[in-house]
């Protein structure tokens, strides 16, 4: 049977599971309406939604909205639009009638505090942000939103698959359970280990080690208490930063503004002992509101060797003095222990790829970040925001390091006991500041926008390495019979001002320029010692940068509900000096590494069509000079080794789709249909590898779900394909030390259901149904060497509560 064949049966069986599913028939009403504004015209693209439901649409060009199949019951309908009052009104829906609502916005600029509105959202939660929103803007960009209360995920686990794969040419390194603190995320060809070319960011602030030096993600927030996650792709750069990745933000639940103490429970078991505890509490008293979380989760592993112990916690306090002013503190705690089973040689992973070759591998990241934030409303026309985020966190390892994945970690004739293990530790402490203004004037009646802002960031990292750990099994930082083989102080200061300006011309067409100034100054002290003839070696070195980053963005309405966008940016990925110093890596490296330039571009048209259609289509352009890679290379002796250097330029360009489609609703429920496609062109196109193709960017990325749902009950399929890459610029197939290869194909399907009855909720499904055996990773450094495989088939089951 060819592939295509099997894709076509497998989506045959979908079908037939969707409309074979067991079910009662479920009454439902109908709301209908018509928007207009102050002198009775209809008001078009004006947002309506039932609250705490997943009901949203926008009005058409004669003002009117409809929603079909909704529950009976009382409900808040909530209209918005820019630069309109937003309007609150209450309807109650009864069984086999067709309730009917005329509503009036008035002209003028206003806020509800029950109500935030973030954009687009199509009915399965998957949409775009609004041209203004959160004090930031995002006129002409490319921006995805994911609203997670909509879907039916693993949210349990954080299967990034699942939870994001609705967004167009999204990679991620599946590797939590392999040693990994968090799954990595990157887009559109990039390599998605540990985030690092991507901007993470939680309720907008920083979350990462380190902006430059160490731009890795040791945590992300639980899936289960995140409310929406906010996607602005390359031309982010002018207001976040100049990375190629753009920047992904997680957002946390907000404090109920209309309970003095809400309890949210959620408590799941899975597959290979996993177990999840997720509990939180919020509320609003007067002008105080507060929300707080804790999860516990721990599993014993899918692979020999690859238990691990987590906990996560989160607590928000907010005082609003005025209802102009705001302002609250946060505090994010994570603390684990991570048992690594190492990696694993191409002829290993064939033979069983839950086998080990390391069982006294060990890592935790203590992370810790304190937030304060704050938000002055001047007018109806000017908001300053304020967001200072301190973070002190760490990471510390020990392990067997030498040899490859074909080397087992046993008992030594040397020492008739195991080898000394090895420990390396980093403790990193930041300040990010970014204080920003949005304000709004008129150009002869016609509104404009101009946002800009100032980051101010600073950053330590000391890094310990080379430590002679013990000879023991179990998780021991501690030192034995010596000291650090290097000690290094590696400083980063950076100071961003951006400004951005929206010209609308008429009523359709926007223009925004943008001017982003970088200035970077990184110094590194203290000592190595070299691995050959033992001597010490002082570092006491400073580097500068001053970057001038410019980009313009094009938005067009093409009608009320869809709309053209174009961008482009400058970008930029310094190379500092712990990038040419890393830590536990066994590739080799380019002592010249040199800096990244080149500009990302996107042209797409993106909209929904009534209730039928959600679409976003698109074509980027991406260039790199001086591209860094892992290139294979030979040694005097012709052993083959790893080279991590500057390849040459690249190019990725390529297309990304979203359709989704709501062609079915009747009383025996709801189906839609999504589909998440990219292809991905990243090669060389100089120097010796010239047509190869880039590290870990496949050119076919698709994900295809079906939905259904009736009454209090919900489920999806979702078929995830990604073609093969490669780990090297060689484009190497299959070599000795596993490092470089091929990253075969893979095609993985996910089953989530959800029944919801009143307060209560049940989530139930299987990840990899149909146990494929893959992976997403080979690594030249920790949790390897070698490959890491992804996880077999697992099943959870979860049961919650809100009261």
């Amino acid at each position: 049977m060819t592939p295509q064949l099997k894709i076509v049966n497998q989506y045959f069986l979908i079908c037939l599971i969707v409309f074979y599913t067991g079910v009662v028939i479920a009454q439902s009403g109908k709301l209908k309406g018509t928007v207009r504004d102050s002198i009775g015209s209809p008001v078009e693209q004006a947002s309506v939604l039932l609250q705490d439901t997943k009901y949203v649409t926008s009005t058409d060009a004669g003002g009117n909205f409809r929603f079909d199949d909704v529950r009976p019951g009382s409900y808040s309908v909530i209209v918005t639009l820019v630069g309109f009052k937003p309007v609150l009104s209450n309807v109650t829906i009864i069984e086999n009638q067709t309730q009917e609502l005329n509503l009036r916005l008035s002209q003028k600029v206003g806020q509800l505090k029950e109500v935030v509105v973030f954009g687009t959202v199509s009915t399965n939660g998957m949409g775009h942000l609004n041209e203004v929103h959160d004090g930031v803007s995002y006129s002409g960009k490319k921006t995805e939103v994911i609203v997670l209360d909509k879907l039916d995920a693993n949210t349990a686990q954080n299967n990034p698959r699942e939870v994001l794969g609705r967004i167009p040419g999204a990679n991620y390194s599946e590797t939590e359970g392999g040693g990994f603190p968090a799954n990595g995320i990157a887009f559109r060809g990039l390599r998605p280990t540990q985030s690092q070319e991507v901007q993470t960011r939680q309720n907008g602030y920083n979350i990462a080690a380190d902006l430059y030096g160490y731009p890795e993600s040791y945590y992300l927030p639980p899936l289960e208490t995140v409310e929406r996650v906010e996607v602005i792709r390359g031309a982010s750069s002018l207001q976040f930063g100049p990375q190629f990745g753009g920047v992904i933000n997680f957002i946390i639940k907000d404090a109920p503004k209309d309970k003095t103490l809400e309890c949210t429970t959620q408590q799941t078991i899975g597959s290979f002992d996993f177990t999840n505890s997720f509990n939180a509490i919020g509320g609003t008293y007067k002008k105080i509101s507060y929300y707080t979380f804790v999860q516990l989760k721990s599993a014993e592993g899918w692979r020999e060797n690859s238990d691990f112990r987590q906990i996560t916690g989160f607590a928000k306090v907010e005082y609003r003095p005025t209802e102009k002013f705001k302002m609250g503190l946060e505090y994010t705690l994570l603390r684990n222990k991570i048992h690594m089973a190492g990696g694993l040689s191409d002829a290993q992973f064939e033979q069983d790829p839950q086998q080990s070759y390391r069982h006294r591998n060990w890592i935790n990241s203590p992370w810790n970040i304190l937030t304060l934030t704050a938000e002055y409303k001047v007018s109806e026309r000017t908001l300053f925001t304020f967001k200072s985020a301190l973070g002190i966190s760490s990471r510390e390892l020990v392990w067997k390091r030498e040899g490859g994945p074909q080397f087992p970690d046993t008992i030594s004739p040397v020492y008739n006991d195991y080898t000394p293990r090895e420990v390396q530790k980093r403790v990193f402490s930041n300040s990010t500041n970014e204080l920003r203004v949005l304000t709004h004037y008129s150009i002869k009646g016609v509104g404009q926008t101009v946002a800009a802002g100032v980051r101010f960031f600073y950053g330590e990292m000391m890094r310990y390495g080379g430590g002679p750990g013990s000879k023991g099994i179990d998780f021991d930082v501690n030192l034995y019979n010596g000291t650090w083989r290097e000690i290094l102080d590696f400083t980063t200061i950076n100071c961003a001002p951006f400004i951005e300006h929206t010209f609308h011309i008429g009523k359709r067409l926007s223009v925004t320029p943008g001017f982003r100034f970088e200035y970077i100054k990184t110094t590194s002290k203290g000592y190595v010692t070299d691995g050959g003839t033992g001597t010490i070696v002082n570092s006491d070195l400073v580097q500068y940068w001053k970057l001038p980053l410019a980009g313009i963005g094009v938005q067009l309405k093409t009608s009320g509900t869809t709309d053209i966008y174009a961008n482009i940016s400058e970008s930029y990925e310094p190379v500092t000096y712990s990038n040419l110093k890393p830590l536990g890596v066994a590739s080799e490296i380019d002592p010249d590494l040199k800096d990244v330039s080149g500009y990302n571009a996107d042209i797409g048209w993106r909209g929904k069509v009534k209730e039928f259609l959600d679409f976003d289509i698109g074509f980027f352009y991406m260039v790199f000079n001086d591209e860094i890679g892992i290139e294979k290379r030979t040694d005097i002796y012709g052993n083959p080794y790893s080279y991590r250097t500057n390849i040459a330029n690249s190019v990725h360009q390529g297309i990304e789709t979203y359709i989704e489609l709501n062609p079915f609703r009747s009383r025996i429920g709801n189906i839609s249909f999504f589909n998440s496609y990219s292809y991905i062109d990243a090669r060389y196109v100089e120097g010796p590898y010239k047509g190869n193709w880039e590290e870990m960017a496949p050119r076919h990325i698709d994900r295809f779900g079906i939905n259904y749902s009736i009454k209090s009950f919900s489920t999806t399929f979702l078929m995830s394909y990604l073609s093969d890459s490669y780990a090297d610029a060689n484009n190497t197939v299959l070599s000795a030390n596993s490092i470089v290869g091929l990253i075969p194909a893979y095609q993985v399907l996910d089953w989530s259901a959800r029944i919801r009855i009143k307060n209560y909720n049940v989530r139930f499904g299987i990840s990899n149904l149909l146990d494929a055996k893959y992976f997403t990773l080979r690594t030249d450094e920790y949790p390897g060497p070698g490959i890491i495989p992804a996880i077999s088939r697992s099943f959870y089951l979860g049961i919650g509560a809100k009261f």
